[in-house]
């Protein structure tokens, strides 16, 4: 789950109110009189992580404009996930099965069949499934297992804070385009794909408990254990694919938080990115402080009594 978690990456009921916000994993850097927010984001939410930190909320209330992973108009795009789609289409005349190990394509099988229902509901089948690459396989299996825990897309700060961000007529852009995080995806190599296809079938077994134990770190605001169970295992199974869509999209965002702490006034910004791109010595908060900004943690509820 670990990479899963990372490249997420369908709500059926409404549970009881959590006992406390979520501790934010927030952070402000400050250079003169500007000031970027970075708030580490799970895409997918609950009703029940709602409301959020006071400490979110003043960051958000501080900041004149937001910068997203993607501009927000692209959020739940149906041109876009048709992009995606063709992207992931296989061209060589071959099937799913034809590329993955016996096991594994066996596994498959069996989980195709005890879901049929379910894929259905998403328009998809067994046989139209054996026409994609193995990456868009998995994203598929694990966005029904993040279902399955309870977690909604729609719930997403992601979503969330373009809402508010359009409420409150505060102006938005992307880091990147739609686009380009499927070009990271579809950049995968075979191996790759058919790991995180595997991923996907073992977390989609009864009993795990992945993809709550990651939400379960985030509502703490665990940054470390987050990262040792997001980052730390996929730096050595996946180097490659790390370097690729977490290291170097890092470096690429960069110049852009830092134009917007340069130049003259006091206007903000909140950031609001996928919790790994913030963690670690890759993650933009040991990036920005290694570049000499000011860097603190905002988090209230982290303080020792």
């Amino acid at each position: 789950m670990r990479l899963l978690g990372l490249l997420l990456v369908l709500l059926v009921a409404f549970p009881a109110a959590a006992a406390s916000a979520p501790v934010p994993l927030l952070w402000k850097v400050d250079k003169g009189e500007r000031s970027v927010y970075l708030l580490g984001s799970f895409h997918l939410l609950k009703p029940s992580d709602y409301p959020l930190s006071a400490d979110v909320d003043a960051a958000f209330d501080d900041a004149e404009s937001l910068l997203f992973e993607m501009p927000p108009e692209e959020l739940g795009s149906i041109a876009l996930a048709m992009e995606m789609g063709r992207a992931a289409l296989r061209t060589d005349g071959t099937t799913l099965d034809s590329e993955l190990p016996p096991a594994t394509a066996q596994r498959l099988g069996a989980w195709l069949e005890a879901n049929q229902a379910r894929l259905q509901a998403r328009g998809l089948n067994a046989s139209m499934l054996q026409l994609f690459e193995p990456w868009f396989v998995g994203l598929n299996i694990a966005l029904l297992g993040m279902g399955d825990a309870g977690l909604d897309p729609e719930l997403g700060l992601d979503r969330h804070f373009a809402t508010e961000a359009a409420n409150a007529g505060k102006p938005t852009a992307g880091l990147e385009t739609g686009s380009e995080q499927i070009a990271f995806l579809d950049g995968m190599d075979p191996v790759e794909q058919v790991q995180l296809l595997e991923e996907a079938l073992a977390n989609a077994q009864p009993g795990s408990s992945d993809i709550e134990d990651l939400h379960a770190l985030w509502r703490a605001g665990d940054a470390a254990a987050l990262w040792d169970r997001m980052a730390r295992d996929m730096q050595h199974k996946y180097p490659r694919l790390y370097e690729r869509i977490n290291v170097e999209r890092n470096e690429a965002w960069l110049p852009r938080i830092e134009a917007r702490l340069q130049g003259g006034g006091d206007e903000d910004t909140l950031v609001v990115v996928g919790a790994l791109h913030l963690l670690g010595d890759d993650g933009l908060v040991a990036r920005l402080r290694d570049r000499g900004y000011t860097v603190e943690r905002i988090c209230s509820a982290c303080a020792v009594p």
